[in-house]
This record gives structure tokens, C-alpha cells and sequence, in this order.
């Protein structure tokens, strides 16, 4: 393979990698912005900015993106301003560098998806750095920025070039092993300006004998006309300067200048500050990095799903070999199936928790969302987040971040008020709108709150009849006149805009939320303000369960939400036709559901039965069952279609000997003990035989 077709697979490898923490970079720039308008003189946050700014660019310029080094040049040389304290960080300079952020997430998806430049795009960019320089106190120069181009031989170069400078590199011998790529650093340069009369050393080239083909024994030396500033130029060597002394001076300079320090060849100044972040290529196998830095490494979401789904299968063969060997009583393979088992336990806690991520990501997010949609609807409106650090599934994340982001949007168009409309009712005239999480018996409990105008239940009523929703004249409980709101084509907005008005979003947010296997209320007191809360499980894989049975069938508790278990009351025998019942417990009345009744299971009533005592949102309830089987490592599984419309359950799970249970919701359920459910027809029946996996096929296979 020739250098030219090792370069290219090394960029073609590398790429993703670089794309993904490009994203990351400007996340964590737009963060950092949001920050700083709150503590613009913060030192620190305004050297993070200039970090992201800058490990971008010299990224890029690592893998040939001249479209993105020569914009994003211009974004570091405002950061650089800001950070040295030359200017200060005012609204429309933020505002300005957020959409200048946009407009680096727009060229990186166009050089990801090799997608060609526009006159309009190169324009537009134009226009932002002109404005970037009129904000920076500079005089707006037309900055002619060349198309972002797929085809070879089209990367564009920075227009303004005025200064010529002198530089010598020479790379130390272990360059290549901390994974520089000499060459990739000058087509960065490339993006700061033109080199010119290039020259390759070779007087430290040994003899073939004694080549080592593994070090570095090359010395550049060119001239380099470019409109950057000295400190600009040194910062595009912060990533390397452990393995190159540079020499850097302007062609006017009577002599020689070292970039810095008392020797004539040197790594760059302290004032080009070395990135925290480095570009993909520089990470691998770096001999400098401190021992007590954290390593990562990145793992295909895919490659990690086909692990747990293994993980899953080992955890009910394991089930199956734990039985099996209980029935040959043989304490030496007991024993043996016992020690595996808690290897498997520990594999599996290891293994799921790779895949928890702090919800504050998600929630960090929406700082942009509040700001730019509050500045839209000319409202003034304070974000507070509550709780960032409770973690959950990471792909339970990716799937909540949809209907969050409408359930904020949707809080900051209906529910918060303009000020003039705050200030009548008495209120301050800045908003505030809270997303807080925490665990809650074995899930995750989301909400959002805000101090608004909260809802209207006539008008939610009026628009429900002229609707079709409900007969007229027809006025629910409270609390199903808020639900009313996640009705598909619902919408109380008296005109269309682009945030909402055409009745579609909450049915959807809710759909989307009941498919995790969660639900979502509403709470809310007019002239005061709204809470939506939405409870999801913390995973969608395997859970820690408790094992009952009632006659033929099974079902398992979250077991986090056991708080006890007590024995059967007399007075139970008076349920309901809905199995539902009270007992004292301790003085306090606890509702009691029967799941023989509730669900019209067709088998003899045990002679004696317990009762699970469960706490879901802050309440407590329990449960009638027949026998208790104890804990059980629990791998969910969807419910097929033939019990998807089952209430109170959120999925399944196989058990050792192949039996199917059903997994309870929790919160759902403690509904159904709580109160009827407005009809007979949310009884299901179940034949005393539908745990066995075979017959939920044969029903789903006559359902279909």
C-alpha cells in the first residue's frame, strides 16, 4: 500500500471518531456560552470556550477540513479576545457565537455526509465573521471564504494573508509513536495561510542500517504568509509540543526568535496553551499523559446492545442451571450453580452499568431551547435543574429527549406568561421553568414545573366538546380533564404559529413515553403554574425482580419497590368484583388489590396467601398473591401483542424452566388499586396456562 493510500485509510478509520467528538466539543461550547452569560468574567469557563474552539479547528485541519479551520479561525479569534479580557461577553455577542456554533455543526454534517457547499452557505459565513469582527471592535473586512467542496483538489484557504513569518520544525524521535502526523499538521497550517518555499531536512537522516523505522527523523522549513498573529500561530502547535521544538519569527525580525523559552529551539511559549482535548489522532498511545488521567474508549452503540442481549440470555440459562440443579439435590452442584450465578449477577451489574449516563446531559440541552425559544415569544424565562445526576439507561435517553424537548417548548409557549402579563397578576416578571429528576422505587421520576398561568379546565372542556371528545355538557373528574390534553388533534392555541397550534405533540409525547414502558401526569392550579411528571424504568434490559406466583401464573415486582410482605387479612375475603379491598396496616389503611379477581384468573383460591406491600409514588399499596418465589434476576421482554393492552403490566421476562411471568408497572397498578377503572372492559381474562411461552405464541398467532 503506498503513504498516499495509508493516509487515506487512516483518515477514512479515524473520521467517525473525529466527527463524534467534534459534537461533543460544540455541546460543550454552547454549554459554556449559556454559562458565561450568567459569570461572563469567569477565567476559567472562558479558557474551556477558547479549548473547544480550538481543539475544532486543529481537529479538522488534521483531516483536511480547510471549510471548517478557516471559519472556526475566526469564531477562536473572538474567544481569544474574550478570555485575554480585551472585550467582554455581551447578549449579542453571545448570540452571535451561537450561531456561529450552528454554522460549524452545519459545515461538519455537510463534510460528513460529502455534501457540496453553496453560493448562499460560503455567503452566509461571510456575513457572520464580518460580524464577528464588527462585535470585536475590528474593522468588517469581505472575507472571500472559498465553497466547502467535495471534490479534490477545492479546499479553501483563507483569503487574508498579510504577515510573513519563518518557521523551522524538528520532530523529536518518538513523534510518530505518540501518533503525529507530520503531514497533517501542515495542511492544517494550509488553513491558517500559505506555505511557501517548503524545505525537508535530512541531515539527521541515519544510514539504512541503523533506520529505525518506527522514529521520526524529519526538519521542515518553510515560509508561512498568513494574516494570524503570532500567538495564533504558536497555539497551532499546543497539541504537538512535546514532540517538536519549533522555531517561529517574522521575515522583518533581525535574527532568529524562538517561540519560547532560553534555548533557540524550543516547544511553543506559555502562551499557547496546550488543549484538554486533544485531536483523535494525537490520543492514541501517548507516552505524556499523566498516569492519573482517565482513559475512555469509544464502543459502537450496536456492538454494546449485542452484549447485553447476551447477557440476558446467560442470565436465563443460568436461571435454568440453578434449577435444574436444585432438583438433582447434589450440594456440590448446587453450590457450584450458586457461585456462577454471582458471577453472572456481577457481570450483569458491570455490563448495564456501561450503558448509565447522567440525565443532567439531556437536561443541558434545553438551555439553548429556553433561551432562543424565550426570546422568540418575548418572554423572560430562568431554567433551574434539579438533580442532573441520577442516571438511567443511555438509551432510554436518546428516546426521552424528544418528548422533553416538546413538553419544555410546550410549558414555555402555554404555560409561562409574557412579563406584562406576570407583572398584572402579581407576579416577578421572570418565569422559571424547573426539570429536576430522581429515582423512585426502581424507576426514574422526570418533572416539569413552572410558576405560569397553569390550565384552564373550561376551556380545556369547551375545546374537548366542540371537539368531539367528550358529549356535551359531559364534565369528568379533574383529573381527566387535564389528560384530555395528550388527546390526539387536541390544542387550546387560538392560532397556528411554529411552536404549536395544530393539535399534534402530546399524543405523541405520550405514546412515545408509554412505548419505555413509562407514563406521564399532569398537576396543575390556575394562576399558579403546572407540574408534568413522567416515570420511566432506569433500564430496558434486566432488573433485579421479586418472584410471586397466584395459582398457574407468575409475575414479578420491581424490587425496588418492595417494601414488605405481610401475611393474608380475614377481612380481604370481602373484595370487590374488581379485586379491590383494604386492610389496616399499623393503623394506617392500606388498598389492597387481588390479582385472582382483577385479572378473573381461573384457578382454586389457596388456603393461605401473603400480601406484597409496594410504595410507588409516594404511596403505598399492596398486593394479593398466592406464593412468594423470592428474588429473581430479571431479563425484560416486550409484551407481545395480545397483552400490550394489559393495564398495570410493562413487559415479560422467561423464566429457568421456560415459563413466561409478567412484569408489574408499579405506578400503574397502584392506580388500579386505588380506584375502579371507568369499565368492565379493562378486565382480562387469563387461562390458567398463559405463562407458557408456546401459548402466547399460538394467541398472538391467532390475533394476527
Amino acid at each position: 500500500m503506498s503513504p498516499a493510500d495509508q493516509d487515506a485509510s487512516f483518515i477514512a478509520s479515524a473520521l467517525p471518531a473525529f466527527f463524534s467528538e467534534a459534537h461533543e466539543q460544540l455541546q460543550a461550547l454552547e454549554q459554556l456560552l449559556l454559562e458565561l452569560e450568567d459569570d461572563s468574567s469567569n477565567r476559567q469557563l472562558l479558557d474551556a470556550l477558547f479549548r473547544c474552539a480550538h481543539t475544532i479547528k486543529g481537529s479538522a485541519g488534521l483531516f483536511g477540513l480547510e471549510a471548517v479551520v478557516a471559519f472556526t479561525h475566526h469564531v477562536e479569534t473572538e474567544l481569544d479576545l474574550l478570555r485575554e479580557g480585551r472585550m467582554r461577553l455581551s447578549a449579542a455577542m453571545s448570540t452571535l457565537l451561537l450561531r456561529c456554533k450552528d454554522e460549524i455543526l452545519d459545515l461538519l454534517a455537510k463534510a460528513q455526509n460529502s455534501q457540496d457547499d453553496k453560493v448562499a452557505d460560503a455567503q452566509r459565513r461571510s456575513a457572520l465573521i464580518q460580524e464577528l469582527q464588527a462585535l470585536g471592535g475590528q474593522t468588517p473586512v469581505a472575507v472571500d471564504l472559498a465553497i466547502n467542496s467535495t471534490a479534490e483538489g477545492t479546499a479553501p484557504q483563507l483569503a487574508e494573508t498579510t504577515g510573513l513569518w519563518h518557521l523551522n520544525l524538528r520532530y523529536g524521535p518518538d513523534a510518530f509513536r505518540s501518533g503525529l502526523d507530520p503531514m497533517a499538521l501542515l495542511n492544517y497550517l494550509r488553513g491558517m495561510g500559505e506555505i511557501q518555499a517548503l524545505r525537508c531536512g535530512s541531515a539527521r537522516l541515519p544510514s539504512l542500517l541503523t533506520l529505525d523505522p518506527e522514529s521520526c527523523y524529519l526538519d521542515f522549513e518553510f515560509d508561512f504568509e498568513t494574516s494570524a498573529d503570532r500567538a495564533s500561530i504558536e497555539s497551532a502547535f499546543s497539541f504537538v509540543q512535546d514532540d517538536c521544538d519549533i522555531e517561529l519569527w517574522a521575515q522583518a525580525d533581525a535574527a532568529p526568535s524562538p517561540a519560547a523559552g532560553a534555548e533557540p529551539t524550543t516547544s511553543p511559549s506559555p502562551t499557547a496553551k496546550p488543549t484538554e482535548s486533544a485531536p483523535p489522532a494525537t490520543r492514541v498511545g501517548s507516552a505524556n499523559a499523566p498516569a492519573e488521567e482517565q482513559r475512555f474508549i469509544r464502543v459502537q452503540a450496536d456492538r454494546l446492545d449485542a452484549v447485553i442481549n447476551l447477557l440476558g440470555e446467560l442470565v436465563i440459562a443460568s436461571a435454568g442451571a440453578n434449577l435444574l440443579a436444585r432438583q438433582t439435590r447434589q450440594g456440590a452442584l448446587v453450590e457450584a450453580n450458586a457461585q456462577i450465578s454471582k458471577l453472572v449477577e456481577e457481570i450483569r451489574n458491570g455490563t448495564l452499568q456501561l450503558r448509565m449516563v447522567p440525565i443532567g446531559e439531556t437536561f443541558s440541552r434545553f438551555r439553548r431551547v429556553v433561551r432562543d425559544t424565550a426570546a422568540e415569544l418575548g418572554k423572560e424565562v430562568q431554567l433551574d435543574i434539579i438533580g442532573g445526576e441520577t442516571e438511567l439507561d443511555k438509551s432510554v435517553v436518546e428516546r426521552i429527549a424528544d418528548p422533553l424537548m416538546h413538553l419544555v417548548r410546550n410549558g414555555l409557549d402555554h404555560g409561562l406568561e409574557t412579563p406584562a402579563e406576570r407583572r398584572a397578576a402579581g407576579k416577578p416578571e421572570q418565569g422559571r421553568l424547573t426539570l429536576s429528576a430522581c429515582h423512585e422505587a426502581g424507576s426514574i421520576l422526570i418533572r416539569i414545573d413552572d410558576d405560569g398561568r397553569g390550565i384552564h379546565r373550561q376551556k380545556v372542556l369547551q375545546r374537548a366538546w366542540e371537539r368531539g371528545l367528550l358529549e356535551p355538557e359531559l364534565v369528568p373528574p379533574d383529573e381527566e380533564i387535564l389528560q384530555l390534553i395528550f388527546a390526539p388533534g387536541f390544542s387550546t392555541a387560538e392560532k397556528v404559529t411554529n411552536l404549536s397550534g395544530r393539535g399534534v405533540g402530546m399524543d405523541v409525547v405520550r405514546s412515545n413515553i408509554e412505548a419505555l414502558r413509562g407514563n406521564v401526569q399532569i398537576t396543575s392550579t390556575e394562576g399558579q403554574g403546572s407540574r408534568i411528571e413522567i416515570r420511566l424504568p432506569l433500564t430496558l434490559a434486566i432488573i433485579d425482580g421479586f418472584l410471586v406466583s397466584v395459582g398457574y401464573s407468575k409475575f414479578v415486582f420491581p424490587l425496588e419497590a418492595v417494601v414488605e410482605v405481610i401475611e393474608d387479612r380475614p377481612s380481604l375475603n370481602a373484595l370487590d368484583s374488581r379485586g379491590r379491598g383494604v386492610v389496616e396496616l399499623r393503623g394506617q389503611v392500606l388498598p389492597v388489590v387481588g390479582l385472582r379477581k382483577l385479572y378473573a384468573l381461573d384457578s382454586p383460591a389457596p388456603e393461605r396467601a401473603s400480601i406484597v406491600v409496594l410504595q410507588s409514588a409516594g404511596r403505598r399499596y399492596g398486593v394479593q398473591v398466592d406464593a412468594l418465589l423470592g428474588q429473581h434476576q430479571t431479563v425484560i421482554k416486550p409484551l407481545g401483542r395480545m397483552f400490550r393492552s394489559l393495564r398495570g403490566m410493562s413487559g415479560s421476562s422467561i423464566l429457568g424452566n421456560g415459563e413466561v411471568a409478567l412484569i408489574f408497572d408499579v405506578h400503574s397498578l397502584s392506580q388500579l388499586a386505588a380506584a375502579p377503572p371507568p369499565s368492565s372492559s379493562g378486565t382480562f381474562m387469563l387461562s390458567p396456562t398463559f405463562a407458557s411461552s408456546q401459548h402466547i405464541a399460538q394467541q398472538e398467532g391467532r390475533c394476527s
